[in-house]
This record gives C-alpha cells, sequence and structure tokens, in this order.
C-alpha cells in the first residue's frame, strides 16, 4: 500500500466513496421506475438517460481534462453530483417525484459523471509509475465494483422499498464526501504543456490518433459493440427478473442480491486479472474474457432461475472486471500523456456512445417482440463483435500460448 503512495489512496477513496454512490444509483433508479411503471419503452428510458452525456460530451470532457487541472475537474463534478441529487431528494420528500424527475435526475447526475470519470482515467497514471498502472487499475476497479454492486446494490433495493427519497439523499451525501477527499491528494494535475489552441482542434487530433492506431481502434469499435449490446439486454433485464408477471419473480431485494453475487466474482476478477494475463497473454485474456461474458447472457434466457442467475452474476462480473483492468491499463500505456484525456474520451465516445440508443432500442423491440428476442438477440450481437476483433488483431499474435503475446507488443508491430 505504501508503495502506490499518499495521492493513490486519497484518489482510492474519493473512488469508493463515488462509486457506492454510483451504486445505490444505478439500481435504485431502475427499480424505481419498474414501480411507477411496467412500461419497457419507459423502464429502458432510465438507462439511456444515465448514458446519454456520454454520447453528447465525451469529447469536450476529455479535452477539458488535458486543459485543466484533472483532479479539480473531478472535485467539482462530484459537488455538482451532490447538489443534484440533494435536490432530487427534496422534491422525493415532499411527495413531487414522478418518472420524468427521476429521468431528469438521473441525466444531470450523468453529466457530472463524464466529467468524472474521463479526468479520473487521466489523473491515474500521473498519480503512480507506469510499471504499477495494472495493481493500481484493479484496486481502483475492486473499490468501484464493491461500491457499484457488492453495497450499493443490495442498499438500493432496501430504500426503494422503505426510504425511497433516501434513494437520492445517500448518494448525494458520497459524492460531496468523494469531491472533499480529492483535496487531500498533494501536487498539481495540470499538465505543463497544456493546449491553448481551440478545442475543436484538440478533440479532431483525439479522434485521428484513435483512428490510426489499429489496437486502439479495434478495441474501441468492438466496445462500442458490446456495450450497445448490454445495454439493451440490461435496459430490461429487470422487467425478466423482477415482478410477479417477470421470468423470475424476484423482489427488488433479491434483485440487488443479483448485482451483490456479480461484485463478488468482479473483486477476485480485478485482482487476477494481472496474473491471468501474465499466464495467457493480454489479448487472449481479453478476448477470453469477453466471450465468456457473451455465452453466459443467455444463462438466464434459458434458465430463468434465481438458482443459476447468481452463479450466473458472479461469472459475469469476474471475467468482466478482469477485462476491464486490462482494457483500461492498455489504454493508459499506448496514449501518450498530452493526448490521455482526449484519447480517451474519444474512445469512451465510441465505446459507449450506443449505450443510450441500445437502452432505447431495447425498450421498443421488448414493447413488440419480448423481452426474450432483446435478450437473445443482444447475445448474438456481443458474440459477433468478439469475432470481429479477434479477426482484427489475431494476425499480430505469432506462437504458441506460452509466448504470452502483450496489448503493446501488437501496437508496436502494426
Amino acid at each position: 500500500m505504501v508503495r502506490l503512495g499518499r495521492s493513490f489512496w486519497f484518489l482510492w477513496s474519493s473512488t469508493a466513496s463515488s462509486n457506492l454512490a454510483d451504486g445505490v444509483l444505478k439500481v435504485g433508479a431502475p427499480l424505481l421506475a419498474v414501480s411507477l411503471t411496467r412500461s419497457p419503452t419507459l423502464v429502458s428510458l432510465v438507462g439511456a438517460a444515465a448514458t446519454l452525456p456520454w454520447l453528447a460530451l465525451a469529447l469536450h470532457a476529455g479535452a477539458i481534462a488535458d486543459r485543466a487541472d484533472r483532479r479539480r475537474v473531478m472535485v467539482r463534478a462530484n459537488l455538482a453530483r451532490a447538489v443534484i441529487l440533494t435536490a432530487a431528494t427534496t422534491l422525493a420528500a415532499l411527495g413531487l417525484l414522478n418518472l420524468w424527475l427521476l429521468l431528469a435526475a438521473v441525466l444531470l447526475a450523468g453529466v457530472s459523471e463524464v466529467f468524472a470519470d474521463l479526468s479520473a482515467q487521466s489523473i491515474l497514471p500521473m498519480a503512480v509509475s507506469q510499471d504499477d498502472l495494472t495493481r493500481a487499475n484493479g484496486r481502483v476497479s475492486t473499490a468501484q465494483m464493491i461500491g457499484n454492486d457488492f453495497v450499493g446494490a443490495p442498499v438500493a433495493g432496501l430504500l426503494v422499498v422503505s426510504l425511497p427519497a433516501v434513494l437520492f439523499g445517500a448518494p448525494a451525501l458520497l459524492y460531496g464526501v468523494a469531491g472533499l477527499l480529492l483535496l487531500g491528494m498533494r501536487g498539481t494535475y495540470r499538465l505543463r504543456a497544456a493546449a491553448k489552441r481551440p478545442i475543436r482542434a484538440d478533440i479532431a487530433e483525439a479522434l485521428r490518433y484513435l483512428w490510426s492506431h489499429r489496437v486502439l481502434r479495434a478495441l474501441a469499435i468492438t466496445a462500442g459493440l458490446l456495450n450497445l449490446a448490454n445495454a439493451a439486454y440490461f435496459a430490461v433485464f429487470v422487467l425478466w427478473v423482477v415482478g410477479d408477471g417477470s421470468a423470475m419473480g424476484l423482489g427488488p431485494g433479491e434483485y440487488g442480491l443479483m448485482t451483490t453475487a456479480f461484485a463478488v466474482g468482479a473483486v477476485f476478477g480485478s485482482l487476477l486479472a494481472g496474473r491471468a494475463a501474465a499466464m495467457f497473454g493480454e489479448f487472449r485474456t481479453l478476448v477470453g474474457n469477453w466471450l465468456i461474458s457473451s455465452l453466459l447472457l443467455l444463462v438466464p434466457v434459458i434458465v430463468p432461475s434465481a438458482w443459476t442467475l447468481y452463479p450466473t452474476a458472479v461469472l459475469w462480473g469476474l471475467v468482466g472486471a478482469a477485462g476491464n483492468v486490462l482494457v483500461i491499463s492498455t489504454r493508459q500505456r499506448l496514449i501518450p500523456a498530452e493526448l490521455l484525456g482526449r484519447v480517451n474520451s474519444a474512445y469512451r465516445l465510441v465505446g459507449m456512445g450506443g449505450m443510450p440508443l441500445g437502452a432505447a432500442l431495447g425498450g421498443v423491440v421488448a414493447e413488440f417482440a419480448g423481452l426474450g428476442a432483446v435478450l437473445v438477440g443482444a447475445t448474438g450481437v456481443c458474440l459477433a463483435a468478439v469475432g470481429l476483433v479477434w479477426r482484427a488483431l489475431s494476425d499480430q499474435i505469432s506462437g504458441p500460448l506460452t509466448c504470452k503475446p502483450t496489448l503493446s507488443d501488437i501496437s508496436r508491430s502494426r
């Protein structure tokens, strides 16, 4: 712990607090929406509202992360989320909350999340050494998963049933704490050679870099397809799992336990990602995780039972977190420091920009073709995406599995 340094652990503590808030909001908002309507289209709008800001603001947020002090951007974004959700708490306590106010709160919190998350991924290489990136990302990912799913999810399930107003109040407090913890980081986190040219020139440079980099381009496109399909899948998955008319018939609390099971797997996946990559190579480990995660999407459809759902959620968490650690560490190593915020934002625009479309599309398709059609169709898209990235990059890997090629090696040989 000492080796990673004081600044890292303040960053880690802030991440833990903000992701606990994320977990309460991420699980609680759809559950609250289900209590207000059973329309798949309207419920899916919650997922769309949470991710739409990535499509609209990612490029500008990344450019700002390369120009401003990244710590200050994160402080302001977290405090903004605290203010937004405090207002939502007041409306809920007064009995004025409806579906449209819920969507507005989720959307505005999502705007702040874009700035906070992009700056967080860009600030980490400034807080630890290059050699410690994978280990540091594993620690950060563990905190994210514990906060998002292991603790936040069951808390959200209880709050929806007992104290809906606190569903916004608890995250508001946690985001405020996250902003204050960042003040403990020493030093400045602004690039010395921050750009003075028009912001559109910075954005254009990032897009050119991403498109010209074979590895990053292939990973971004694959991530985009996977996220689009998963957004469609999970936007309506709550209707497949929760309620008397659902395939599984679980309650809100049991749905929260599913995400807790996800977090258990994710903690192990985050910590074991580096070892798996050392054994099999980063590329093979990453693609293998994506393939397994995609196939697991079929399990709740084929066997809609709580007894299969919870083990599946553990495996989802394990392979998903391991893949996430590898992708983030790879981006941080391959992208120059002066471009990190912008290229990260361009990558995440491609990778996450389709999520609001996927969430909305999932609701519309479910309305007309049924929930099963969405779940199976999304799985098919995920499998196709994994096949595309393997075809795009496997020709750069030579030798047996014991060769342990890295993504950095692949990029140098492109």
